[in-house]
């Protein structure tokens, strides 16, 4: 389905026009749009104040960036001949509650700036370029909504990931309790990397007198769960580059997960299956 998008200005939901993107290249995830819910969790509704942003989303032939993605037959073959710029491309996750600073920490890390953002609706990502250990890597990372509500939509995107950093506020009690109730239960649902690499990230040390959660509490969690463990802050960006390259050195480290992320091979890090999908195929992480 596609339905040519209107002036959405005003942000009047009646006006809204559902448009299925699952075909789109990648290129459009690179706009600034934002995301509205949905009762189908195969679409996304997207507003934006220009038109002649949006790329033609009835174009459904070629092959794309990273897989069978729609383009016309000319890019198909001069992509098909071009040489990939990076080493390994890897799925990284971020999950836990509603309002840890999960998309201020991917937003500090890919463009080292900061602000005070809304709750995520549904999931967004983002992509950098990196160099380490002598590799050029190129970081896929995917910032899941915290809400209940969104569980069964977000739970399709653990599939294919090398790395999932678990994030808490150090400041909100409640959100380092769901690390072990909610969190670490959904990555042994729904991880299909069996050696993914894990990461609890302790977020917000900025406010180190509405601490609630001391860092010993945030080791002894890391040892029980298997976990690579740091506390940072996105505002002030104490050790937010290192929570990255800490867990990127590990998955360099671990070969089963070099394989599905070489530059030749072939996959689509960005076409998600259904949820029931993802769960019968689901292992432990």
């Amino acid at each position: 389905m596609a339905a040519k998008l209107e002036d959405l200005h005003d942000n009047n939901d009646e006006d809204l026009k559902v448009i299925d993107v699952s075909h789109i290249k990648s290129l459009l995830f690179n706009m600034n749009l934002d995301k509205d819910e949905t009762g189908d969790e195969s679409t996304l509704v997207k507003r934006c104040s220009n038109d002649s942003e949006f790329l033609d989303l009835d174009n459904k032939s070629g092959i794309g960036e990273f897989g069978p993605w729609p383009l016309s037959s000319t890019a198909s073959s001069s992509q098909a001949q071009a040489q990939p710029d990076f080493d390994y491309l890897f799925k990284l996750l971020l999950i836990g509650d509603s309002g840890v600073g999960k998309s201020s920490l991917l937003l500090r890390f890919t463009s080292d700036s900061f602000e005070d953002l809304s709750p995520t609706i549904g999931v967004d990502f983002k992509v950098k370029m990196v160099n380490i250990a002598g590799k050029k890597l190129k970081l896929a990372v995917w910032d899941t909504a915290g809400q209940e509500r969104f569980r069964t939509l977000t739970s399709s995107y653990y599939r294919g990931a090398q790395g999932i950093i678990m994030v808490y506020d150090v400041t909100r009690r409640e959100t380092f309790t769901n690390l072990s109730d909610i969190w670490a239960k959904e990555i042994d649902l729904y991880s299909t990397n069996q050696d993914c690499i894990k990461m609890l990230v302790g977020n917000k040390v900025d406010k180190e007198s509405e601490r609630a959660v001391t860092k010993k509490e945030g080791i002894d969690f890391a040892r029980e769960y298997g976990c690579l463990f740091l506390e940072c802050s996105a505002k002030t960006k104490v050790n937010v580059e290192q929570c990255f390259e800490e867990l990127v050195l590990k998955i360099l480290d671990t070969p089963s997960l070099l394989a599905d992320a070489s530059s030749g091979a072939k996959k689509n890090i960005f076409k998600q299956k259904a949820p029931e999908a993802d769960a019968a195929a689901s292992g432990c992480c």
